[in-house]
């Protein structure tokens, strides 16, 4: 199989150095490797989404030296195949709708127990409040979600990583699943499908062979994991990179303008420069 890296961006706001970070190094292993660097647009959120945003992608990439090999994939051009998807799994049974809003599961969610998190990486853990609602009475406010309690004591599946801060083969054992993530979200009202659902979807329809994100998402991938297997998908080898932070040592954000590219482009800075900042090669 041919070594595939990806950058997927969401096209909410401007990209920072922490994204060029992620992008350069996922460009740079693929070229590396004599394999191809995809750039997927991740705009499922479509009420967040903005085609300015997305433009201002395509020249900063363009800027900073990195090419992609086409076509670029648009989530928004996919919503079909998320839906179907869905549908698949909620006939075996194991999607329910869930009606409960963030007040509601934060008032029902009882205190963890020593030791156990309160949040995992689909937010706080869900107490179950709606499990057990047949598929058939979603209703057009309803989130989905999937019953882990059907599955999770089913197996042991692992997922590999290379790299410097988790680097290693990971279990994902029925205790973490249960404890530290709950029944994730699959779809939320008036989107296709979550975002977990959906980039592992995405990563296999590409045949993506290595993601590589930042640290903040490992946790995430023991989820994500679980969904790939559920679906019968082969899992790509993950690299958690460490992240890029401001002087105070908060990782970055979009909306933290002073670290954005186009402010670097606009104050003369070269794409070596850009390089340096991060700590990539240059040359």
């Amino acid at each position: 199989m041919i070594f595939t890296t990806r950058f997927a961006p969401s096209p909410t706001g401007p990209l920072h150095l922490g994204h060029a970070y992620s992008a350069m190094l996922a460009h740079d292993m693929a070229r590396e490797n004599n394999g191809r660097f995809l750039l997927r647009i991740d705009d499922i959120d479509q009420s967040r989404s903005r085609p300015q945003w997305e433009r201002q992608i395509f020249d900063d990439l363009a800027w900073l030296g990195v090419t992609w090999d086409e076509p670029v994939r648009r989530q928004s051009e996919h919503l079909a195949d998320y839906t179907a998807t869905l549908e698949g799994l909620a006939a075996y049974g194991a999607v329910y709708p869930c009606s409960c809003k963030r007040r509601d599961i934060e008032a029902a969610a009882s205190a963890p127990q020593e030791g156990q998190p309160a949040f995992g990486p689909d937010g706080r853990i869900y107490p179950g409040t709606c499990r057990g609602r047949a598929f058939a009475d979603r209703k057009p406010e309803d989130a989905l979600r999937y019953d882990l309690s059907k599955s999770v004591g089913r197996y042991l599946p692992f997922f590999s990583e290379t790299g410097p801060a988790h680097a290693g083969e990971h279990e994902v054992t029925a205790a973490f699943l249960l404890n530290r993530v709950g029944d994730p979200v699959l779809a939320r009202p008036g989107m296709a499908a979550s975002y977990h659902f959906s980039v592992i979807l995405d990563d296999a329809n590409s045949h993506v062979t290595h993601v590589v994100r930042g640290e903040d998402l490992f946790e995430a991938t023991f989820l994500q994991r679980f969904l790939q297997w559920e679906l019968g998908l082969s899992p790509p080898i993950y690299h958690h990179h460490r992240l890029i932070r401001d002087d105070a040592g908060q990782r970055l954000a979009k909306r933290d303008d002073a670290r954005a590219l186009a402010r670097f482009r606009a104050e003369g800075a070269t794409p070596e420069d850009i390089r340096r900042l991060v700590g990539l090669p240059t040359g």
